[in-house]
C-alpha cells in the first residue's frame, strides 16, 4: 500500500481545519447576537434564511461589496498589512491544538512537546496587528487604541503566563495532549481553581472583549484601532477577535477541565464531542459577560492587572510550586 506523503496528510487536515474554524467563527457570531437578543428580551436576527442561519453568509457579502478605503495619511503598507498579521496569527495557533484522540494518535495537526509554548509564543504575536493597525491608520483615534491594546497585551500577558506555570508543574510536561492526559484521573481546575479564575481574566482581557473592550470604546475612541478600516479589512480583524475567543476557549478546556476527558468517568461518548461541548460552554460565557457587565475604566483595569492580577498569580505559583516540591 502506497505511503501517503506527509506534506500531504498536513495539508488535507489544515484545509479540514481550516473550514471548521470559519464555520465555527461565522455561527459563534450569529449565536452570540441571538443570545444577546434573548437575554435583552428581542427576537435577534431572523430575517435571512431559515431561524437567520444565513445571517453570516450575508454579513460576509455586505464586507466583501464594501468600498476598501486608505486614508491619505495612512502608512499604505503597514495599514493593509496589519489585519492580515491579526488573521494569520489567529489560526497559526490552531497548528498544534489537539482536539481529541484515538488508537492512531492525537487529532492535531502537529502534537510538539512545547505546544503551550508555541501557543503563548504565537498569540503574543497577534497584538502587532492591532498595534501597526492603528499607527499606520495617521489619526488619533485608532493610535490611541493601539497604545490602549499593547499596554492591556502587556499587563496581562504576564498573569496569564504565570497561571498556566502551576498547571505546568501538576502536568509535568509542556505538550498539550500531555496535560490533557495528565487529568485523566482528576481536571486541573479543582487544584488551580485561582490560576484557572485568573486565566478566564486575563483571556477576556487578552481577546479584548467586554468589560475589557478599551481597545475599542466607541464611547471615548469613536472605533478605537479600526476605526479607518472598512470592507473586508475590517472583516479581517472582527474574524481574529473571534477566532482568538475560540482560542483562549480551547487552551481553557485542554488546561483546566481535561480536554477530550469525560466527566465522571461517562462512557459511550467520543472524546471530541465532549471537547466541543466544553469549548461551548466556554463560548456562552463570554456571551453572557457582553450581556452583563459593563465596561472598565481604563486606569482602574491597569491598576487590577499591576496589583490583584499579578501578585494573586505569583502567590499561586509559589503555593503550587512548594506542595508538589513537599509532596515529591
Amino acid at each position: 500500500m502506497p505511503v501517503v506523503p506527509f506534506w500531504i496528510v498536513v495539508l488535507i487536515k489544515s484545509a479540514v481545519l481550516l473550514l471548521v474554524v470559519v464555520t465555527t467563527f461565522a455561527y459563534a457570531m450569529l449565536a452570540e447576537r441571538k443570545v444577546l437578543g434573548w437575554m435583552q428580551l428581542r427576537p435577534g436576527p431572523n430575517r435571512v434564511g431559515p431561524w437567520g442561519l444565513m445571517q453570516p453568509a450575508a454579513d460576509a457579502a455586505k464586507l466583501i461589496l464594501k468600498e476598501d478605503l486608505t486614508p491619505k495619511t495612512a502608512d499604505p503598507l503597514i495599514y493593509r498589512l496589519a489585519p492580515f498579521i491579526s488573521l494569520l496569527t489567529a489560526f497559526s495557533v490552531y497548528a498544534v491544538i489537539p482536539f481529541g484522540a484515538s488508537s492512531a494518535g492525537t487529532w492535531a495537526i502537529g502534537s510538539p512537546n512545547a505546544g503551550i509554548l508555541f501557543v503563548l509564543a504565537i498569540t503574543s504575536i497577534g497584538v502587532y496587528g492591532i498595534s501597526l493597525g492603528g499607527w499606520a491608520s495617521g489619526s488619533k483615534y485608532p493610535l490611541l487604541g493601539s497604545v490602549r491594546g499593547t499596554a492591556q497585551m502587556i499587563s496581562y500577558e504576564l498573569s496569564m503566563t504565570l497561571s498556566f506555570v502551576g498547571v505546568l508543574i501538576l502536568a509535568g510536561t509542556t505538550s498539550l495532549d500531555g496535560i490533557v492526559n495528565a487529568q485523566a484521573r482528576w481536571w486541573f481546575v479543582i487544584p488551580q481553581a485561582l490560576g484557572f479564575v485568573i486565566y478566564i481574566i486575563t483571556a477576556v482581557a487578552e481577546t479584548n472583549r467586554t468589560p475589557f473592550d478599551l481597545v475599542e470604546a466607541e464611547t471615548e475612541l469613536v472605533a478605537g484601532f479600526h476605526t479607518e478600516y472598512s470592507g473586508l479589512r475590517f472583516g479581517l480583524f472582527f474574524i481574529a477577535e473571534y477566532v482568538n475567543m475560540l482560542t483562549v476557549s480551547c487552551i481553557a478546556t485542554l488546561l483546566f477541565f481535561g480536554g477530550w476527558n469525560a466527566p465522571f468517568g461517562i462512557q459511550g461518548v467520543p472524546g471530541v464531542v465532549w471537547f466541543v461541548l466544553k469549548v461551548g460552554c466556554f463560548l456562552f460565557f463570554y456571551m453572557w459577560l457582553r450581556a452583563t457587565l459593563p465596561r472598565l475604566r481604563y486606569d482602574r483595569l491597569m491598576a487590577f492587572g499591576w496589583k490583584v492580577l499579578l501578585p494573586l498569580a505569583t502567590l499561586n505559583l509559589v503555593v503550587t510550586a512548594i506542595i508538589v516540591a513537599v509532596r515529591g
